[in-house]
């Protein structure tokens, strides 16, 4: 069975490598990208189970990236990260599609839970 895929967007680095750690030690394949084009473009060659997305990365907004995420693949799964306690934007990831969301500083193993539980369910392969 293939392993599952998280994609982790996020324009601060520690912050990639931190969740790339925690969820390749939980038994997934981590992509990464730092900004909105380069995520995309993993979207849509890779086609990952899940995305982390920072609502806050320079060019592209999150939202602009979920919108764009749900029109190549609208199976993906979105959980957004924010730095800050935005409550329009969001509602306005949720209406998009965003699963969830997790507020920086987050709990990892809250996090890590999340991501499990959102990925063991469901498993029918989303990329043809």
């Amino acid at each position: 069975m293939e392993k599952k895929k998280v994609l982790i967007v996020d324009d601060q680095n520690g912050i990639r490598i931190l969740l790339m750690e925690v969820f390749n030690s939980e038994g997934y394949t981590t992509l990464q990208a730092a900004n909105g084009k380069a995520a995309l473009d993993i979207v849509r060659s890779d086609c990952p189970d899940l995305v982390l997305l920072d609502m806050k990365i320079p060019g592209m907004d999150g939202l602009e990236i979920l919108k764009h995420i749900k029109e190549i693949n609208s199976a993906v799964k979105v959980i957004m990260m924010t730095a800050y306690g935005e409550l329009d934007m969001i509602k306005e990831a949720t209406k998009l599609g965003a699963l969830m969301h997790f507020t920086k500083p987050f709990d990892i193993d809250e996090m890590r839970v999340a991501v499990n539980m959102h990925l063991r369910t469901g498993s029918i392969d989303q990329c043809s």
